[in-house]
């Protein structure tokens, strides 16, 4: 029996894997409210991938995909928080605004290339901005668990994959070494 690795199982569920270069380059903006029906079709593009992700893994810490990851250079992603029943959260256009200086480092893992895991420090707050259907731009803060998978999924719009924030000495580790999977990120 031949066993899939975790990043066969998301390229068969239409994730685009690392070796593309859409990953490493910066997705252009919306223009809202023109391109309004492009922003619906590709949220709901996105939405439906997270379901067919979630079918092949667990994600107990949450999870985000960003429009990249299925092909598609434009600055679109959606981050579904760990809370049952939790609703989406649609990112337009995302800019993060403001940063807290304090910040944690904890195992991520990504869509793109599922078979390792890295530790990533982040910051515990941001305050980000984006832009509504209407062409509207607002703001709101996320803390800890969330902030962290905001900030990964704006890393993807600007071309920007984990490994690079991680600290230069720290090596992602396999999938089977990781110890985490199932449990949330812990926060005092």
């Amino acid at each position: 029996m031949i066993e899939t690795k975790p990043s066969d199982a998301m390229r068969g569920i239409g994730i685009v894997q690392s070796d593309t270069p859409i990953l490493h380059q910066p997705s252009q903006p919306l223009h809202l409210p023109t391109e309004h029906d492009l922003a619906n079709a590709i949220v709901n593009d996105l939405i439906a991938a997270m379901h067919r992700a979630r079918r092949v893994h667990n994600f107990a810490k949450g999870m985000g995909i960003a429009a990249p990851q299925l092909g598609i250079g434009r600055r679109v992603a959606v981050v579904q928080p760990p809370e049952p029943n939790a609703r989406a959260i649609t990112l337009l256009n995302p800019t993060i605004a403001a940063r807290s200086d304090d910040e944690d480092e904890q195992y991520e893992g990504c869509l793109s290339f599922f078979d390792v895991r890295g530790k990533v420090p982040r910051p515990l707050r941001i305050e980000v901005e984006v832009t509504s259907l209407a062409g509207e731009i607002h703001r709101k803060a996320y803390q800890d668990g969330l902030a962290r998978l905001i900030q990964h999924e704006i890393d993807h719009l600007d071309g920007i994959l984990y490994t690079a924030r991680m600290k230069p000495e720290a090596q992602p580790i396999p999938v089977d070494q990781y110890r985490q999977t199932g449990r949330t990120w812990s926060y005092e």
